[in-house]
Formats: structure tokens, sequence, C-alpha cells
């Protein structure tokens, strides 16, 4: 016999839409689900100013298929350069609803990023004065740092003091992935929120590298020890308003990830909602799923949860395609390594 859930529509908080032919294909992947996302600005060359995100926007939405809803929250770029007046007046006129804050070198397209954290003060001063969130991709990039250490090292190096220094700034550490990640956001005290990806859920390192390398679970972060996620599934599920969903769907082509130096990310964006009610069926937390997808990340953003709602079925094994086309070449769906069983939609 089946079995529905019905949730508020949910939103992603953290979402790779690339651009041209790539954005064209992967769009419709996010809006048949999701009503509102994230939308980072790791372009070559990057989002930086407010003009930029307002172009970048209008080929997100020309791009969207006839009949889809879809709002794209658009973001800025951090740089040593930016404008604190360009970023102030970009929040202002309800465009941008976020910066994104890239240790120089820490991941896909992060070259522009943040080297020396005292040049961009004056931006993060006036961030916390008006309100608008910082998202951190939290890992240094120090060579010396094993790779599996660099996010627990980025909190006592780079965030903490970060936030010691800017009293009032709205912090998103986004796809954390440890146990230390999770203690630090429950131990703060306001102002500071994760996003959790759904397939940090489902895989830790040796999904990666046991039996062979597998280049579609490779990504930045890279996933840890089997305890960090179950640290984070315990986040996940356990109904704390300061984790939401951020997917972190990150599309790169075959020939791109099959490669002897891959690129790091996973596509998700496909079947995450029926990854995520899986994860939660198993902690029996299905009545907390709404609140993880759909209710904790509008509250963080000071934004109103959607009215629309969005129903899973339980029953047969879903079928998801493996991989989706795009004019730049195939892209591979995510592969939790298990059935799904709920569909979105009766």
């Amino acid at each position: 016999m089946s079995r529905t859930l019905t949730i508020r529509r949910p939103d992603d908080w953290h979402l790779h839409l690339r651009d041209g032919a790539m954005l064209a294909a992967v769009l419709p992947e996010t809006a048949r689900h999701f009503a509102r996302a994230i939308v980072m600005p790791n372009l070559v060359p990057p989002v930086v100013t407010g003009a930029q995100a307002a172009a970048y926007r209008d080929r997100i939405l020309a791009a969207l298929p006839e009949g889809m809803r879809f709002e794209p929250l658009m973001t800025l770029y951090l740089t040593e350069d930016t404008d604190p007046d360009d970023v102030a007046a970009a929040a202002g006129s309800g465009l941008v609803r976020a910066v994104k804050l890239y240790p120089a070198g820490a991941t896909t397209n992060s070259a522009s990023g943040v080297q020396d954290f005292n040049r961009v003060r004056p931006v993060l001063e006036r961030m916390a004065g008006i309100g608008l969130p910082l998202c951190v991709h939290g890992e240094v990039t120090d060579p010396q740092v094993d790779i599996f250490d660099r996010e627990a090292v980025f909190i006592d190096r780079v965030l903490d003091p970060m936030r010691r220094a800017t009293p009032g700034l709205k912090v998103v550490m986004e796809h954390v992935t440890t146990s230390e990640a999770v203690d630090y956001v429950k131990g703060a005290q306001t102002g500071l929120a994760a996003t959790i990806t759904a397939h940090h859920l489902v895989i830790n390192r040796n999904h990666i590298l046991a039996g062979g390398i597998r280049p579609h679970y490779y990504c930045l972060p890279v996933a840890k020890r089997e305890r960090h996620r179950r640290a984070l599934v315990g986040a996940a599920t356990g109904g704390d308003a300061r984790f939401f969903l951020g997917t972190d769907s990150a599309p790169h082509t075959d020939a791109r990830k099959q490669q002897a130096c891959g690129c790091a990310g996973c596509f998700t964006a496909t079947n995450t909602l029926s990854v995520l009610a899986e994860v939660f069926e198993r902690e029996s937390a299905l009545d907390r799923l709404e609140r993880f997808t759909s209710r904790n990340g509008p509250a963080f953003y000071g934004l109103p949860v959607n009215e629309e709602t969005l129903t899973l079925t339980r029953g047969a094994p879903v079928t998801y395609p493996e991989r989706i086309d795009s004019g730049d070449g195939p892209v591979t769906v995510f592969d939790p390594g298990f059935k799904l069983h709920w569909k979105v939609g009766a």
C-alpha cells in the first residue's frame, strides 16, 4: 500500500546552475521540485557586481521552461576589490540575498576568491549592518593541512575570528561535512546556520576510494569518515532550525569528471527529494523533513514559507535517468547506492 507525505514546496539554499547550454539543461531539474534557490556566483568570470547579478538572473529566467515557477535568489562573489556600496545597493533592491566567500583556490572556479581576509572587512561590516548573510565555503587552502581536516581548521583559523571581529554578521556555513562544524553551529548563540547536502547524508570517504576511485562521488568539501556522516544525519533529521537543505548540486560533464584530474561536484538536483525522504524515513523522522527542506531556510533568510505544497508518495522503487544531456555533454545523476521508494507527485 502506498503512503503519502505532503510538505510545503522546498527551497534549495545552495545551487550551481552554470551558464549557457549547461544552464538550459540543469535548470528544469531544479525548477521541477524547488520554488527558490540561492544561486552560486562562481561563473567564469565570477558574478561580482549587482549589474552582473541582474544580467545572470535574466539569463536564468530566460532559460526557464514555460509553465515552470522558480525564483533565483542571487548572490555576489566576494573579492578583495568588492565595493561595499554596490553590495548594499544590490541587497537594498531585493536583487541579491547573500554574498559568497570562497577562500582562493578552495573549489571549482574559486581563483578569484579571498586571500587576505582583512581586505574584505569593510564589506563584511556593511553586510552586518544591513543584515545580508555571508555564505561561506568553509575550508582552508593551506597545502600543509590535510584535505580531510580543512573544514575544522577553517573554523578555528578563519570563521570564528571573523565572526568575533564582525558582531552581527549572519553567516551560513555551506555544505558542512564534519561533526566539528555541526557542533560549532549548535554552540552559536545567534546569527549562524549551516546547509547540508543530500549526498553528504549518504556517502562517506569509503564510497569515493574503497575498491576503486569513483569520480561521481568526488566533491568539495570531500566526504569524511562515517562518524561525520552520522553527525550530519543527526543534524538534518533532528529538527534544529539552524540546519537546512542546500544541495550544492554541481553539474560537470562526464568528460570533465572522468579524467586524470577530474572536477569536484555531485549532480543531485534530479533526485534530491527522493534521497532525503529515504534518509529521513530510516531515522523515523519523516515528520521533520518539511522543516529541513521548506521552513528552516526561509526563517534564516527572512523570507516567507512557500504557499504551494508538494506530495511524495512511497511505493515501488523510483527510476531516475542515469544522466541528463546538455549541449556541453552528458551529466551523470548522483546514485545514492540504494533503492529509492519515494516519488515526487501522487
